[in-house]
């Protein structure tokens, strides 16, 4: 019986562990997370594990809820010791979920705890980190440099003021804490908060947006701000990412009908997203910017808890749209047109994963080794079996050794152990390959192939 998540954990074969030397020792290029950049700003230490873990982690409130957890003791107002003995407590019947291996990388990782968490040693442990986190140097900047931290994308708004982007520039930090830029709101035209939104994007601005066009040169306004400030990726969240063509005058029509309360069909709604996209794009392929679309969540479906919590609550699961066509169609026009930037394509719905894995091969381009990239699992596919099917299924389809490798996806400051993971994961199966007389033991072809989907292929992808 192998010992629990030792430091040979997943790493089933001597070329896999030796892979890991050269993955474990690269740094982290996080390119997408959700972290906060004022909270990077204002370094506050951490009172204790309960904020450090269960302040808006949604992926631990969704298991908690899966044991019948009291909503009190995950989004309410008990104390941070009952919401993490709460969580300690179910965290045994979460075998098999990635957040049981998540939280042990986490406790080996920043507080050299090997102990198994459970409700018996949930006291133990709290007092524990309580001590750790007395001294007050468990703070969001710590973490990351602790974390090997290269260079982090966080995920912003057009509207947003990057003022606390402007004020860590002028920092000596070890890291770079970027912006990305995430239009979402603008192409939610639909949403009863798109006039609100547009308000923001006027306000920060300085002039009004009433037709298609000043929204499009507003946005390019702010795109120019975003890259001012190192920023070399952009994000969009779609259930599927529409292809309808329109003239300029149709546009200026839905744009007009919006704004004055009209409803639009989805003829409209999808004439409308697919034009301010190629717009978008052209910008981006001007910037060498990557265009990161991810595909395939239905969100907020409990609608009681919704409205209770709004947003990113943790009640999201996977879409089922048929997306390959209009994903060609509109790759096909960027290609065409020549405004194609790096794109990275994720999925969600596992069935997509075929699709999305021989799209990519229908529009490379010599810009850079891998240009269209089938993206690391993601969200509820970001566990072993997920992760070894996208790396499998790249292997298959694409050139695995120019993959951009994993991203956190996170609002967590401890949540770079998911790195750890991914690379141990990938480590584990190319192990698997060379052991099973699949690929030659090249040992130098190995290390570096560990080294640059850990890291140096992402740094070299966005140019940073």
């Amino acid at each position: 019986m192998r010992p629990f998540m030792d430091e040979h954990f997943l790493l089933t074969t001597g070329t896999a562990q030796e892979m890991y030397i050269a993955a474990k020792n690269a740094p982290i290029f996080d390119w997408h997370c959700h972290l906060s950049p004022k909270e990077i700003y204002e370094d506050k230490p951490f009172a204790n594990i309960g904020e450090m873990w269960l302040a808006g982690d949604h992926y631990k409130w969704r298991g908690m809820r899966s044991c019948g957890v009291n909503e009190e003791l995950i989004t309410g107002t008990a104390s941070w010791e009952d919401k993490f003995k709460a969580f300690a407590a179910c965290l045994p019947k979460l075998i098999g979920n990635p957040l049981y291996h998540w939280a042990h990388l986490e406790l080996q990782a920043y507080f050299g705890i090997h102990t198994p968490l459970s409700e018996k040693t949930a006291d133990e442990i709290w007092t524990q980190t309580l001590e750790l986190l007395s001294d007050g140097s468990y703070t969001p900047r710590s973490l990351i440099e602790r974390s090997n931290v290269y260079a982090l994308c966080t995920t912003d708004d057009p509207a947003d003021s990057l003022e606390y982007h402007e004020a860590l520039l002028k920092e000596d930090l070890p890291y770079q804490v970027l912006p990305a830029f995430r239009p979402d709101r603008a192409l939610a035209i639909e949403a009863p908060a798109f006039t609100d939104s547009l308000a923001a994007l006027e306000a920060r601005v300085g002039h009004a947006v009433k037709t298609f066009a000043d929204l499009c040169a507003a946005l390019s306004e702010r795109i120019e701000f975003f890259a001012s400030l190192g920023c070399k990726a952009c994000d969009h969240a779609f259930s599927y990412v529409p292809y309808a063509e329109a003239a300029p005058e149709a546009l200026e029509g839905i744009f007009a009908a919006r704004l004055a309360g009209e409803t639009l069909d989805a003829k409209q709604l999808d004439q409308y997203r697919t034009a301010l996209m190629r717009y978008l794009a052209a910008e981006y392929t001007r910037r060498e910017w990557g265009m990161e679309l991810h595909i395939g969540p239905m969100r907020n479906n409990n609608r009681r808890m919704f409205e209770t919590f709004g947003p990113d609550g943790g009640f999201d699961s996977i879409d089922d749209p048929a997306i390959a066509r209009p994903l060609s169609a509109f790759l096909g026009s960027l290609d065409y047109d020549g405004i194609l930037p790096r794109t990275i394509l994720f999925n969600l719905n596992p069935k997509d994963s075929y699709t999305l894995g021989t799209m990519i091969g229908n529009f490379q381009g010599t810009e850079c080794p891998g240009k269209l990239q089938y993206g690391p699992a993601w969200w509820f596919l970001d566990h072993i079996d997920g992760m070894t099917a996208q790396l499998q299924q790249l292997g298959s389809l694409g050139a695995l050794a120019t993959f951009v490798g994993m991203v956190t996806d996170s609002r967590s400051f401890t949540s770079y152990p998911r790195h750890d993971y991914f690379r141990r994961i990938f480590c584990a199966l190319v192990g698997e390959w060379v052991e099973s007389g699949k690929f030659p033991n090249d040992t130098d072809f190995l290390k570096q192939l560990a080294f640059d989907v850990s890291f140096g292929n992402a740094k070299d992808y966005f140019g940073i």
